[in-house]
């Protein structure tokens, strides 16, 4: 059974140490001393961070940072369970939180156009493309994003 808690400081250092191969490599983060030392990442004081447990496995983690009118959310799998149906129940299960901590908010992410894999799963999770592909850089490089949104 898919169950969240508050993410722990244990498990920002074992989520920062997944390794994601091919073109998904993009998505390996920095160590978190490194987001310590930045105020990035897990260390980022306005995200909320959520871990996502099977049992005794560490499948995911979701951020819900909240804005003025909205609420942004990230989803990160662990790449051992990637494929495996986690990705929607987490983001269900995120959906439902965000209700409950910010209730007029909808939520929106956004995902690079190329990664196919995690759009299909955004979609089926009730998320959908909010207007044009656009160009933006972020911590881990340019690329072209859709803006998803699930209201």
């Amino acid at each position: 059974m898919l169950e969240y808690h508050k993410t722990t400081e244990a498990e920002k250092y074992i989520i920062s140490e997944w390794k994601y191969e091919g073109e998904y490599a993009l998505y390996n983060k920095a160590s978190y001393e490194e987001d310590k030392r930045t105020g990035r990442g897990f260390a980022n004081a306005k995200s909320n961070f959520f871990s996502f447990v099977d049992g005794e496995k560490l499948v995911g983690f979701t951020n819900l940072v909240e804005e003025e009118k909205e609420v942004f959310v990230g989803i990160g799998a662990n790449p051992a369970y990637c494929n495996q149906g986690y990705g929607q129940r987490m983001l269900q299960q995120t959906y439902e939180l965000s209700k409950l901590l910010f209730p007029d908010k909808p939520l929106y992410l956004e995902v690079r156009t190329w990664n196919k894999r995690a759009v299909r799963c955004y979609e089926k999770a009730g998320f959908r493309i909010d207007g044009e592909p656009f160009k933006e850089t972020t911590p881990i490089g340019e690329g072209i994003f859709y803006r998803m949104v699930k209201e």
